[in-house]
Parts: C-alpha cells; sequence; structure tokens
C-alpha cells in the first residue's frame, strides 16, 4: 500500500510553510492593512503616478503596514495571551516570535529602500509615518496622546504619496490635514473592539479615557470633518459628490455605532465602527480620485 500524502515529507514542509505564511497574514493586522494600502493606491493614481509610480507607492505603504502590525502583534503578545485572544497569533503559538520579528525587520528595510527610490522628501514623510505608528506601538499606546501617532502617520501618507511624484511637489494643506483627522477617528474607532480586554491589561490611551460613548462620539465626529475638509478643500465649490461624501461619513458610522448596540453584549467583538472607519476611508478617496483637482 502506497504512503498516505499526509506523511509525505515534502507535504509535511508544505502544511508548515503555508500555516507560517498564514499566521503572518493574520498577525499583520490584514483589515486595516488592505484599506490603508488600497488607499494609497488609489491615491497615487488620483495625483498623476505612472503605472511604476503607483506600484512603489503602493509596495512601500504595504511594507510600512506590514511593519507596523507585526510589531504591534510582538508587543502585545503577553497581553493578547493573557485575555485568551485565540485570533492572535503570535499569543496563540501558530507563529513563532522570531519569524515575526525577522519578516518585521525586513518589511522595515523594504519600507525605507523602496522610499528612497523615490526621493528624499517622499522618503521622509514615509519614515515618519512609519515612526510614528512604531511610537504608538510603544511606548504611546497607553498614553493620553495616543491620538497623535495616528493622526501624524496619517496625515504623512498623502504627503507621502504626493511629494513621490517627480519634482517632489508639496502636499496642498487640506490634503494632510484631512488625512490626520481621518486617523485620529480611526484611533478611536480601532480601540472600540478592545475595550474590555485593555481594561483587564493596563491599557489607558485616551480612548480609554474617554469611555466607549465618548471614543465613539469622537470617532464619528472626526470622521465628518475629515470628510469635510476633503470636501472644502479643493478650489471651487464642493461637488454633488462630495456632499454625498459628506453625508456618507454622517450615516455610516452612526448606523453601524447602532448595530453595536442592537448586537447586544453576546456579540463576539464589535468591530462595526471600526470597520464603518474604514469604509469611509475608501469613500474620502474616492472623493478625491472623483473630484480630479487633488493637487
Amino acid at each position: 500500500m502506497s504512503p498516505s500524502v499526509a506523511r509525505l515529507p515534502g507535504n509535511d514542509q508544505t502544511s508548515v510553510m503555508s500555516s507560517t505564511v498564514l499566521g503572518l497574514v493574520r498577525a499583520s493586522h490584514p483589515e486595516p492593512t488592505a484599506a490603508v494600502t488600497a488607499v494609497a493606491a488609489l491615491l497615487a493614481a488620483g495625483v498623476g503616478h505612472s503605472v511604476g509610480g503607483v506600484a512603489v507607492v503602493t509596495l512601500t505603504v504595504a511594507a510600512s503596514q506590514f511593519t507596523v502590525g507585526w510589531t504591534n502583534d510582538l508587543l502585545d503578545a503577553e497581553r493578547d495571551a493573557l485575555v485568551g485572544r485565540t485570533d492572535k497569533p503570535v499569543a496563540a503559538g501558530t507563529v513563532g516570535r522570531r519569524t515575526v520579528t525577522v519578516a518585521a525587520a525586513l518589511a522595515a528595510a523594504a519600507t525605507v529602500a523602496l522610499a528612497l527610490s523615490t526621493n528624499p522628501v517622499a522618503a521622509l514623510w514615509a519614515v515618519t509615518g512609519l515612526l510614528s505608528a512604531l511610537l504608538y506601538n510603544w511606548p504611546l499606546k497607553s498614553t493620553v496622546i495616543s491620538v497623535l501617532p495616528y493622526a501624524v502617520s496619517f496625515g504623512a501618507l498623502p504627503a507621502f504619496v504626493v511629494s513621490a511624484l517627480p519634482g517632489a511637489p508639496f502636499p496642498p494643506g487640506w490634503l494632510p490635514a484631512a488625512a490626520g483627522l481621518l486617523g485620529a477617528g480611526a484611533h478611536f474607532a480601532n480601540v472600540l473592539p478592545d475595550f474590555a480586554d485593555d481594561a483587564r491589561t493596563g491599557v489607558h490611551g485616551l480612548p480609554h479615557r474617554l469611555g466607549p460613548t465618548g471614543s465613539r462620539i469622537a470617532a464619528i465626529g472626526l470622521l465628518i470633518a475629515a470628510t469635510v475638509t476633503l470636501a472644502l478643500g479643493p478650489p471651487g465649490p464642493p461637488s454633488g459628490v462630495g456632499l454625498a461624501a459628506v453625508v456618507a461619513a454622517v450615516v455610516i458610522p452612526t448606523l453601524a455605532w447602532y448595530a453595536g448596540r442592537t448586537a447586544g453584549h453576546g456579540a463576539a467583538r464589535p468591530v462595526a465602527v471600526f470597520r464603518a472607519a474604514m469604509l469611509v476611508a475608501l469613500i474620502d478617496v474616492v472623493l478625491l480620485v472623483a473630484s480630479g483637482r487633488l493637487i
């Protein structure tokens, strides 16, 4: 009788590799990583990058997001294990810490190398955004200024995308300002699903000090402010698309808040407002691209 396929050495190695890759993907915070990378790609196309330029911008932002996500899971592994977060691969032991550490280091190096392939000004913005996000992971996550790294990193994103163009043009002020507001709103939305776990492990960032209700209000208010800034920032009167985006920024997070409340306490993790924030971010970028007047 021939041996079972599952027992073949080559098949075992493939299984281990597949498990490692899956663990790395899950540890990278795939939803925000995909959303922010998609935002960067759309922005790059919107400001007039060539196909090659869009590719470089997208890869730079993806590498930066991988670095931040993996570093976050490494630093939070003990806390995640304490509260039984089986969805966290590092805490659950489904991917090794050394593997994630090496992956994060390689992604950080790739971020710098890719950014430098554009121009020094753009590289400075990209590195600023990365360092700010890493400072959130440690030590600012549990401080009253926990929102600051989100605002800086999100604000640096469009600045990098625009300055990566030939000639390194400076972005209009309303663009990074809107992105900073969007990032601040994303911070409050991002923390909402983890309030209970954070309380058990001693995390006391600004959202925790405001509480769930205050954080939901802050998230929705900041998302609306970001969209209004994007609608009114470019020269000329706001377009119909811009006004529709503002309405969406009001309605979507509000409905998400209501959905989260009606889901009851039995829901696994209240992620509705967080996902609404990601959707509003994508709507905002579509608004920018559709306006045809970014810079």
